[in-house]
């Protein structure tokens, strides 16, 4: 008998301690998916919208995610499964579309930078295709520092740099060749191609170059 209350007084506190640690259990937490510096503050699928600037529309919005993050420095928009980007007029008419595999926008700084297959078409008619493009809306060009084309209506050309004007109407092409036709004012029919009026240096640059042909005996 006396065994037994002995064994009773010893299974008390060990169930006392075994409740002890019980209530004493830690909490595990996992540590976030994404650190604070890289999360989005806002993240949308499928988007098919219009942007507006100064109360008039000026853009449509075709992107399969698009991406805001303010907390990166600079802060920026992210388009990584591609943009389709229309420009309007004021009367709502498309004047361009620009199309790339991967954009950014960096909000701040009115900085377009667009990568892969990047293309676009103005309303003249011109179409540009190249790896990059850079648009500055706060100098209101456009400018790639790798491999472009341009053609249009009345020519074709490439070069390993290009800058323009926010039309895409006066543009320089430089290290470029191409095929050019011949209109009333030489160089083309557009009287606003900045080609017409490049210094004789440029256009030297742009001329197609001559092959002589061997003489033929009679």
């Amino acid at each position: 008998m006396r065994r037994r209350v002995s064994l009773y007084l010893l299974a008390i506190p060990l169930l006392c301690f075994v409740a002890a640690g019980c209530n004493e259990a830690k909490e595990h937490t996992a540590p976030a998916i994404y650190p604070k510096d890289s999360a989005s503050v806002m993240t949308s699928w499928g988007v098919n919208t219009l942007i507006s600037d100064s109360g008039v529309i000026k853009y449509r919005v075709v992107t399969e995610k698009w991406e805001v993050n303010q907390i990166k420095n600079p802060s920026r928009w992210i388009f990584e499964k591609g943009l389709f980007l229309e420009q309007f007029d004021e009367k709502f008419h498309i004047e361009a579309y620009i199309q790339a595999d991967t954009a950014f926008y960096f909000d701040q700084k009115k900085l377009w930078e667009l990568h892969g297959r990047v293309k676009v078409r103005t309303k003249d008619g011109l179409r540009f295709t190249s790896e990059e493009l850079f648009w500055d809306q706060i100098s209101h060009e456009f400018y790639s520092n790798k491999f472009s084309r341009v053609v249009t209506p009345t020519r074709e050309m490439q070069g390993s740099y290009f800058l323009s004007n926010e039309d895409m109407t006066h543009y320089t092409v430089t290290n470029t060749k191409g095929s050019f036709v011949k209109g009333k004012s030489g160089l083309g029919t557009n009287e606003g191609d900045t080609i017409l009026s490049a210094p004789d240096s440029v256009k030297e640059m742009k001329r197609q170059p001559t092959y002589s042909k061997p003489r033929t005996s009679n």
